[in-house]
């Protein structure tokens, strides 16, 4: 890669190198779960107050998408990713700062930290908005949903790691917060490798791009929305798993925190073996085939939760690290699927729908907080029945696929 050499859509995986990258930095997002279970047991939080504060999060896709959307319509795809690393560079260094300048437990602190997160959130509703139609510049058709499903198995390397660097910054350097130090270093090397780049894009929307337009297509076309609201049961569910589970496990057994959040880890372990499954696969396979089997797995891991969040005394934990493996495995490839069907869908309008998907992740920060009243009111179970109405709602749509093929024919 040098400095002005221009890529299309026939450059090979060399040429999208920075691509990926960028999406490793767009798995930083997934950070979330773990930061917060370490800032619950140290600010001695509920479940409904420390899943709130994930709406930090995934709040902001609903407020920033579409502008997002409008936005990478006049700069272009690439130039929006870069703003977005900008942003997520910010989240990074705040909690550094949180834990370096200020006192042990203090309001301060604690502020600092919500802040990250809104940041990460903010940045993360830029990045996923561009990124993933920048991504649609290389590759065309229905090769689409495996080329994403491949940026989502980078991506979960990101999400993978944060669980466990936090674990050991813990136990070895007393310093769990080291994970935002060494995502820092890796933001910085992303940002430019990225800016060095230089893509060709497509020309911009057609017709006017405004606010009302984008959400008038949302409304208007049952496709569209369909596709929106899968990708709000995807996200739901992805983040609740990952707030959720490492409680569900010790509420029901004497595992201590540290060890309950290797649930985080095995579950993004799923989801990357899933992501890379789906790549190879899905260049093979139709995606309604592809969303129907999605649906059923993650239906089976919300009953193995259901059963072991039922039982009264000591559960089979096995059955609880089955529930963890099929929903990472089962809800990897659900995203790319619905949000690359939507993009073929109307082509002429994919910065429009990039932006309306990506408010989809709103899912994020509406789950977990449902998740956690339901939890402080009627134990784990509550939380996992929450998780299970986004599991069949994907099943649902998977089993009717016929009504989104028509709208796209």
């Amino acid at each position: 890669m040098s400095n002005g050499t221009t890529k299309t859509g026939n450059a090979g995986f060399a040429g999208i190198a920075p691509v990926m990258l960028a999406f490793f930095v767009m798995g930083f997002v997934d950070l979330v779960g773990t930061a917060i279970n370490y800032v619950k047991a140290e600010f001695a939080l509920t479940d409904g107050i420390a899943n709130l504060l994930t709406t930090m999060v995934f709040f902001w896709f609903l407020i920033f998408s579409v502008p997002t959307g409008i936005l990478m319509n006049r700069i272009g795809r690439r130039r929006t990713v870069l703003w977005s690393i900008l942003v997520t560079l910010v989240a990074m260094a705040l909690p550094i700062i949180a834990y370096v300048a200020c006192p042990d437990e203090s309001t301060i602190r604690l502020a600092l930290i919500v802040a990250s997160f809104a940041f990460l959130g903010i940045g993360n509703t830029l990045m996923q908005v561009s990124l993933n139609p920048l991504l649609a510049v290389f590759v065309k058709g229905d090769n689409l949903a495996s080329t994403l499903t491949t940026g989502q198995f980078v991506k979960a390397f990101a999400s993978l790691f944060a669980p466990y660097i936090a674990a050991w910054g813990a136990s070895r350097l007393g310093m769990w917060w080291i994970l935002f130090v060494i995502y820092l270093v890796v933001g910085i090397v992303g940002y430019v490798c990225l800016a060095l780049d230089r893509i060709e894009e497509p020309a911009p929307d057609a017709g006017s791009t405004t606010v009302a337009r984008c959400f008038g297509l949302l409304f208007s076309d049952r496709v569209v929305l369909l596709c929106f609201l899968g990708i709000v049961a995807h996200v739901g569910v992805d983040v609740g798993v990952n707030a959720q589970a490492p409680r569900i496990l010790m509420e029901h057994t004497d595992i201590a925190l540290t060890f309950a959040t290797n649930a985080t880890m095995v579950y993004f372990i799923a989801r990357m073996i899933g992501c890379f499954t789906g790549g190879v696969v899905l260049k093979r396979v139709s995606n309604r085939f592809g969303t129907r089997v999605c649906g059923v797995i993650v239906t089976l891991a919300a009953v193995c939760f259901a059963i072991f969040a039922l039982v009264p005394s000591d559960p089979p934990q096995w059955l609880f690290w089955l529930a963890v493996v099929l929903i990472g495995f089962g809800n990897s490839n659900v995203f790319s699927l619905f949000l690359s069907h939507a993009l073929m869908y109307r082509p002429e309008r994919q910065n429009e729908i990039s932006g309306l998907m990506l408010m989809g992740l709103i899912g994020g920060a509406v789950f977990p907080p449902i998740m956690g009243v339901a939890s402080d009111w009627a134990g784990q179970f509550g939380g996992v029945l929450v998780l299970a109405a986004g599991c069949l709602y994907i099943l649902i749509v998977a089993l009717a696929y016929g009504v989104l093929e028509k709208g796209r024919s």
